[in-house]
């Protein structure tokens, strides 16, 4: 390779890592995107403060079964730090896709609806890249917000309960510690449970050139989506829903970790990401720009 190509490729490089930078920037400073994060950031107070309440008056919790929400909220009274399983179970399936719905459709369609992705293509990066760059970004997003929830959980947790070592729900106990690290844990896998739907909504992002048409579709095919899981005909298709598996995260809390269900979520993210993800990246490099 000649000077000249390393050159240029390291001038490539280097606007790109700038472009992330800008990037992430002009998405976290929208107001919008912070509105986002902090309707999830009341999620758990207001989830904490309820419980606080309910057990203050002397009333028991009702239980649940398969280690999903229910089953975590019998036991924030005992320990805080099921606060954050409990608030993650909660915002989970509908307010964590929504707002990376929000995002990942708002990334191409809204620069075109701006009048200023012909500018970003001008420059040396290409469409490949800044594709990229808008998914890496959306990524950022989802584990920002994830981060968001479980923060403010253990937060209002830490005031409201007592903090300790847990129980978990095969019963066996764990120390805080462990349950620290198996809250990051719980975390991350389901920040990872939102990359198929951030590949879905950049696709439909490249298909319009509304930022607010993206957004909409990509919500609505959430909801679509998360109203045919509950439909028991359909248990037959059920399984290669991206939200069929959100909820085994809870797994984590076991002893030991059950890994069948968290292993198909996570394969079934990825091929989302992949296939959504192509078809985005085909019609982006495809698409005739005039805004």
């Amino acid at each position: 390779m000649s000077q000249a190509e390393v050159i240029g490729s390291r001038r490539s490089r280097l606007w790109t890592f700038g472009l992330l930078r800008s990037e992430l920037a002009t998405t976290f400073r929208r107001w919008r995107t912070l509105a986002l994060l902090g309707v999830l950031a009341a999620v758990p107070v207001l989830v904490g403060i309820a419980v606080k309440i309910e057990t203050s008056d002397g009333s028991s919790l009702g239980g649940g079964g398969g280690g999903e929400g229910p089953a975590f909220i019998t036991q924030i009274t005992n320990n805080g730090l099921f606060l954050v399983f409990t608030a993650l179970a909660a915002t989970l399936p509908f307010f964590l896709p929504m707002a990376v719905g929000v995002v990942a459709g708002d990334a191409i369609a809204g620069e075109a609806n701006a009048g200023t992705l012909r500018y970003l293509l001008v420059a040396p990066a290409g469409r490949t890249r800044l594709l990229l760059t808008k998914y890496a970004t959306t990524m950022a997003f989802c584990l920002t917000a994830t981060l968001v929830v479980a923060v403010s959980a253990l937060t209002v947790g830490a005031l409201l309960f007592p903090l300790g070592d847990l129980t978990t729900i095969s019963g066996t106990r764990i120390g805080f510690a462990e349950g620290l690290v198996r809250a990051l844990l719980i975390a991350l896998v389901v920040a990872a449970s939102l990359i198929g739907v951030a590949a879905l909504g950049l696709f439909v992002s490249t298909l319009t050139n509304s930022g607010i048409a993206a957004m909409a579709t990509t919500v609505g095919l959430l909801i679509t989506v998360q109203i045919l899981d509950q439909i028991p005909q359909l248990h037959a298709i059920q399984p290669y829903f991206f939200s069929h598996y959100w909820l085994s995260f809870a797994d984590l809390m076991r002893e030991p970790v059950y890994w069948d269900d968290l292993i198909r979520n996570l394969g079934l993210q990825a091929l989302y990401a992949i296939v959504f993800g192509s078809a985005a990246w085909a019609r982006f490099t495809a698409k005739d720009i005039t805004a």
